[in-house]
């Protein structure tokens, strides 16, 4: 039934569009369930209207109000032409995600704008399966000044919300009320507030009263942009921003997507919409990118990759449990103790590790402000060049780079710029203290990692992740985990300089809820290797790609159980996010989850309890900001 009311919609959408009618039209995703409603304002900027056809019926979800982009001679525009509705479909693979093989489907729809000058602009929307996309597009050229978009979300009850910080390391927190009412004052960031407004940083989450959700994020930035967030300049009005304008641009120039995935939060979480609208992989070859686990120091020696002793104990380490990859991190240019970084590299080449080395962007945090090194290595085009020569030359599989400035359309250019210098030297790349994933992964499947979040290396920093860390790592699936490849640097077992109270199975659990192509486990080498056999085949065995992705159950900050398939086994993994003991549901009636052979890690009276049972339970029990993994062959 959904199919032909698309078809009568897309029909009747195409009537209208042809007599050029201003009164509210219609386009529909492929399947119907969600509609968008648009219109043009007197000023010539586009209106969209969202309803989403959920288990409780039809419901007007948010709206777009004043999508225009902002040129040098933009304050009056005109609605030249809307085109026909193009259907889309694309198929896909992808090396790493939540999902290896991606479909989607969308109508689109281009409105032509005009300005008094005569110069147009495109504002290109599609309306997805699962969300809507929408970006510009300058045919010849002009002058980016901005753009007047605002999302209006008047109709959510529940935000969650992350104040905007250039390295998007903070908590989700949640709203429901007026926003200044409810600022964080224990967050470990400043309240981002000024004359513009409150300053939030994508993704942010919504939840509506007919029980839907949108999440709103950007996707496909490239060169000659700036990354975007969202300013709230009150009664829940989010207005689009880019960190700067780019000014002149020559023709055919294309703004990022803003995205809204829409839909049940089921449909949030196993979405792939950002990376549906990005660009294909521009990598013709790509069978030298080796997903996997990373033995990481930094966690627990702060400084200790400039140590060679210590760095060959996470080499050992990797070699023990079959992990492919060691990271070496900053300060591996000043080792001593025995050996230098090349010692260190053929130590781990011996055997049979692959290395991974840090570096410095040189963009934000400078040698003179007491950052560690190495510095200056990769912001020239040729010294990048003779960098990534030695780095292939050495057998080096990859680089972590960090500590970027901002999302300026500089910095933008720099990771693209690395991530194409990369590969054609074959080194996959973890971005550390950088933009939030913007679907580069697809474009670039060299990206096997961001940061981009309030991450375990935080009880380095201070005590403010320790009573957070369960409700936090119960919000990231449903928020930040949902756009891209997550270096958390999860399932610390051990304290570092401040404690966790997180269970060892809510730890272990996390490996599989946060997504990364490569895995870096941050504890000390004792606090693996002390492990019962069980867990350290657990690890060996780790996949760090999946087939497909499914949430089974959970609410943000409270619980999450997810599962994930990786060939012919199913990874099923959950969390208890409050301070209290929780029944979670673990139900999988609604996947086709073959296998009777689950092998159940969960927390125990005093350790592990690891079981062999032949069906996983309908519902557990988890213990305060405790956890479980199963197993299923």
């Amino acid at each position: 039934m959904k199919s032909y009311l698309a078809l009568f919609t897309a029909f009747i959408v195409g009537l209208l569009t042809a007599c050029q009618s201003t009164q509210s039209d219609l386009v529909s995703s492929p399947d119907g369930r969600i509609t968008v409603a648009y219109t043009s304002n007197d000023n010539g900027s586009v209106d969209l209207k969202i309803i989403y056809s959920g288990e409780t019926g039809d419901s007007s979800v948010f709206e777009v109000n004043d999508i225009a982009l902002l040129t040098s001679d933009s304050t009056i525009l005109s609605l030249k032409k809307v085109s026909g509705i193009n259907y889309m479909s694309e198929d896909y693979n992808m090396l790493s995600g939540k999902r290896l093989h991606c479909t989607n489907e969308a109508n689109e729809l281009v409105f032509t704008l005009t300005d008094r000058s005569g110069v147009d602009q495109n504002v290109i929307v599609r309306v997805y399966n699962d969300g809507l996309a929408f970006r510009y597009e300058l045919p010849d050229g002009g002058d980016v000044c901005g753009e007047s978009a605002t999302f209006n979300m008047n109709g959510s009850n529940t935000r969650w919300l992350q104040s905007f910080e250039q390295s998007y390391e903070g908590f989700f927190k949640p709203y429901t009320d007026g926003i200044n009412s409810l600022m964080d004052k224990t967050s470990p960031f400043d309240t981002n507030v000024d004359s513009l407004g409150v300053h939030f940083g994508f993704p942010s989450l919504f939840e509506f009263k007919n029980g839907s959700f949108a999440l709103l994020t950007e996707a496909d930035v490239h060169h000659h942009n700036s990354a975007a967030s969202l300013w709230n300049d009150g009664q829940l009005l989010y207005r689009v921003a880019a960190q700067e304008n780019v000014g002149k641009v020559e023709a055919g120039w294309k703004s990022p997507w803003r995205v809204a995935i829409v839909g049940s939060l089921s449909d949030v979480v196993e979405s792939t919409l950002v990376t549906d609208v990005c660009e294909p992989s521009r990598l013709t070859d790509t069978d030298w990118v080796k997903p996997g686990v990373a033995s990481w120091i930094y966690w627990a020696y702060n400084h200790g990759s400039n140590d060679f002793q210590i760095v060959k104990q996470y080499v050992d380490m990797a070699y023990e449990l079959h992990l492919p990859y060691v990271l070496i991190d900053a300060e591996w240019d000043e080792m001593s103790n025995g050996g230098n970084v090349d010692d260190a590299i053929n130590y781990a080449t011996e055997k049979g590790v692959k290395t991974l080395l840090w570096y410095n962007s040189t963009t934000a945090w400078l040698k003179e402000w007491g950052a560690p090194g190495p510095f200056y290595r990769l912001n020239k085009p040729e010294d990048r060049e003779k960098e990534f020569s030695w780095l292939e030359e050495k057998g080096v599989a990859g680089i972590k780079v960090d500590f970027f400035e901002t999302d300026k359309e500089s910095t933008m250019n720099y990771c693209v710029d690395i991530l194409e210098s990369a590969a054609k030297h074959h080194l996959v790349v973890n971005f550390h203290g950088a933009t939030l994933p913007r679907g580069w992964q697809r474009t670039y499947p060299n990206l096997v990692s961001t940061e981009a979040v309030y991450g375990a290396e935080w009880y380095n920093n201070g005590p403010v992740l320790t009573p957070r860390a369960a409700a936090h790592n119960a919000t990231l699936p449903f928020t930040r985990g949902v756009v891209g490849s997550m270096d958390y640097t999860p399932c610390t077992f051990t304290d570092s300089q401040n404690p966790h109270i997180t269970t060892d199975a809510h730890e272990l659990a996390l490996t599989v809820l946060f997504e990364s192509a490569v895995m870096h486990l941050a504890d000390r080498p004792s606090a693996y290797l002390s492990q019962p056999e069980e867990v350290k085949g657990f690890l060996t065995n780790l996949p760090t790609v999946w087939d497909e992705t499914h949430l089974v159950s959970g609410y943000p900050a409270k619980s999450v159980v997810m599962a994930r398939r990786n060939g012919e086994t199913w990874y099923v993994a959950g969390i208890n996010g409050l301070d209290e003991i929780q029944d979670v549901d673990t139900d999988l009636s609604a996947l086709n989850v073959l296998g009777n052979n689950v092998t159940l890690y969960q927390d125990g009276e005093s350790s592990w309890d690891i079981t062999n049972i032949e069906t996983l339970p309908a519902t557990m029990t988890l213990k305060p900001r405790g956890g479980f993994i199963a197993v299923i062959k």
